[in-house]
C-alpha cells in the first residue's frame, strides 16, 4: 500500500473526521468535547466519547461547512492553535467568522472548487446542491486527495454539489473512491412527542420514518448522482438532544445500518464507523478499518443508556415534553420581548411555503375560513398561563385571541405551532437557537407536506441566515463559557 497516496479517516463522532494524507491533515467540522450546543441546552455526542486532543494529531487546517451547532462548536476551536488556519465558503454567516476571529483564529472565505494546497494533499470545497433546502443552502462539502490518490468526497447536510457531479462527469474531478453521508434522519420512537409529528389525526405518515426509507434516502437518492463509487460511510444522527427520554434517534446504529446496506445491495461497501475508527482508502485496495488511542468510548455511560433506550422502546408511557430553559427572572420583560417580536414574525411568515399555503386555502373542518390561518400557543407563560396568537394574513400580524384546547385550535386552525413560552423568549435572547427549540421542545399541525408546517418557516424565519443578529447574541453566549486563556496545541 502507498503511503504517499492513500488517505486516513479518522471519525470523531456525530459529523466530525481527521482525514490525514500526505503528511498533512485537514479537520472537518470540530466537535472535540463530550457535547455540544449552546449552554444549559448541549446534546451529548452519541456513542459517548473522550477526544484527547493532546494527542491527536495537529491538524494544519479546520474546514468548517457551515454554521449549525452541531458542526460549529466554539468551545471544542478553543482547543486548537490559534495558528491553524480555518476554511469555509463564501456564505458563512457573518457573526459566525466573526466569533471565530474573536478567539484569536483567521479565517479563509474559499471560493467554491478553488482548490487549497496543503503539501500533497488537496482541499476542494463544492456548493451544497440546487436542491438542498434554505436551511442548509449555505453548506461546503469538502473534497479531500493526495496527489493522483484515491478521493473522499464528504456529503455534509445537503443534496450532492451539482458543480462536483459536474465535474466528475467531465473528468475534472476522479469518481470518488468513498463518499461520507450524512444521516440526519433524527427519528424518534413511535408516540414520542415531536416537531417532525404532525399533530393533525391521519396526517402523521409513518413510512418515511423506518430504517428501509433512511437506507434508500442516503446510499440510493442522495449518491444516484455519482455512479462508480466504491465505498460509502455513514455519519450523523450522533447525540443525545436534552431532557430527551427515548435516549438515541432510531436508526442511528451506523455499524448496524451498514450491515444490513451490505446485506440488501452490491452496488458498494458500506461503512458505519464509531467513533475512534480510522478507515484508510488508498488506490486498488479495499478499505480497511482500525482504532486510534486517542478516542475512548464512555462504555458504562452508553451500556446504561442503551438499558434506558430499550426500556422506553418497551413501555413509553405517556410522555409530555418539557421546557428547554428555565423560566426567566424578568417575566414583563421576556412578555414584552416576545410581543416585540410577533410583528415581525407575522409578517415574515407570509413569504414561507406555510403562509403561500395558507392563503391559498379557504376552507377548513368547520368550513370557510376568516382571516385567522394559523394558531402560535406559548404554554406556562406568566402566571403559568397559556397564550394563544392568531396569525391574521390581513394584517401580516398577530393578534392575542382567547385560549380554547389543544383540540378546538386544531379544528379550527390549519396550521399550529406550541412552544413553550421560556423557550420562545430565550430563542429571542440568543439563549438557544431555533435548532434547539423545534428539535427538543416544540410541537405542530399543519395541512400540505411536511415543509409546509410550521417548523419549516420557523427554521426560514429565525435560522442564523435570517437573524444574523441572533446568531451574534448566541455565540456570545457560547463563548462566555470558554476558559479566558483557552488550550491551544
Amino acid at each position: 500500500m502507498d503511503s504517499g497516496t492513500r488517505l486516513e479517516l479518522t471519525f470523531l463522532g456525530h459529523q466530525t473526521w481527521l482525514v490525514e494524507g500526505g503528511d498533512h491533515s485537514v479537520l472537518i467540522d470540530p466537535v472535540l468535547l463530550p457535547a455540544f450546543g449552546l449552554p444549559g441546552a448541549e446534546c451529548r455526542v452519541w456513542p459517548p466519547r473522550d477526544v484527547d486532543t493532546t494527542a491527536m494529531p495537529r491538524p494544519d487546517a479546520v474546514v468548517l461547512s457551515h454554521e449549525h451547532l452541531d458542526h460549529f462548536h466554539l468551545p471544542s476551536l478553543a482547543l486548537l492553535d490559534r495558528s491553524v488556519p480555518i476554511y469555509t465558503g463564501p456564505l458563512l454567516p457573518a457573526p459566525v467568522e466573526q466569533a471565530i476571529a474573536e478567539l484569536g483564529f483567521t479565517v479563509h472565505r474559499i471560493d467554491h472548487t478553488t482548490p487549497v494546497q496543503l503539501g500533497d494533499l488537496t482541499l476542494t470545497l463544492f456548493p451544497a446542491g440546487a436542491r438542498t433546502l434554505f436551511w442548509e443552502d449555505r453548506v461546503v462539502q469538502p473534497c479531500v486527495r493526495v496527489g493522483q490518490g484515491p478521493a473522499v468526497f464528504i456529503a455534509v447536510d445537503a443534496d450532492i454539489s451539482d458543480v462536483y457531479v459536474q465535474q466528475v462527469a467531465e473528468g475534472t474531478q476522479p469518481v470518488p473512491h468513498m463518499a461520507v453521508v450524512s444521516n440526519n434522519s433524527q427519528i424518534v420512537p413511535p408516540g414520542m412527542p415531536a416537531s417532525s409529528v404532525n399533530l393533525l389525526p391521519g396526517l402523521n405518515g409513518t413510512r418515511y420514518k423506518t430504517g428501509l426509507s433512511v437506507l434508500h434516502q442516503l446510499l440510493l437518492e442522495v449518491l444516484a448522482p455519482l455512479d462508480g463509487i466504491r465505498d460509502v460511510a455513514l455519519c450523523g444522527n450522533g447525540f443525545l438532544p436534552p431532557a430527551s427520554p427515548h435516549g438515541p434517534f432510531l436508526y442511528s446504529d451506523h455499524p448496524a445500518m451498514a450491515t444490513a446496506a451490505n446485506s440488501l445491495q452490491g452496488l458498494f461497501q458500506v461503512h458505519g464507523p464509531r467513533p475512534g475508527d480510522r478507515l484508510t482508502v488508498a488506490t486498488g485496495e479495499k478499505v480497511t478499518q482500525a482504532r486510534v488511542d486517542w478516542v475512548h468510548t464512555d462504555e458504562d455511560f452508553e451500556y446504561h443508556s442503551l438499558i434506558d433506550h430499550a426500556a422506553f422502546l418497551a413501555d413509553p408511557g405517556h410522555r409530555e415534553l418539557t421546557a428547554l430553559t428555565a423560566a426567566p427572572a424578568d417575566w414583563d420583560q421576556a412578555l414584552a420581548d416576545v410581543l416585540a417580536d410577533l410583528p415581525r414574525l407575522g409578517r415574515e411568515l407570509l413569504a414561507t411555503s406555510t403562509g403561500i399555503l395558507a392563503c391559498s386555502i379557504h376552507e377548513y373542518l368547520s368550513g370557510p375560513l376568516g382571516a385567522h390561518r394559523a394558531v402560535l400557543r406559548l404554554k406556562d407563560g406568566p402566571g403559568g398561563e397559556l397564550l394563544q396568537f392568531a396569525w391574521d394574513v390581513t394584517a401580516a400580524g398577530f393578534v392575542q385571541v382567547q385560549v380554547t384546547e389543544r383540540e378546538e385550535a386544531m379544528a379550527a386552525y390549519p396550521f399550529g405551532a406550541e412552544v413553550f413560552f421560556q423557550d420562545f423568549a430565550a430563542l429571542l435572547r440568543g439563549r438557544l437557537q431555533v435548532w434547539d427549540v423545534a428539535g427538543g421542545a416544540m410541537e405542530c399541525w399543519h395541512i400540505g407536506s411536511p415543509l409546509d408546517s410550521l417548523v419549516y418557516a420557523f427554521f426560514a424565519i429565525y435560522g442564523e441566515h435570517q437573524r444574523p443578529d441572533l446568531a451574534a447574541l448566541s455565540y456570545a453566549h457560547a463563548a462566555s463559557v470558554i476558559p479566558a486563556a483557552g488550550a491551544v496545541r
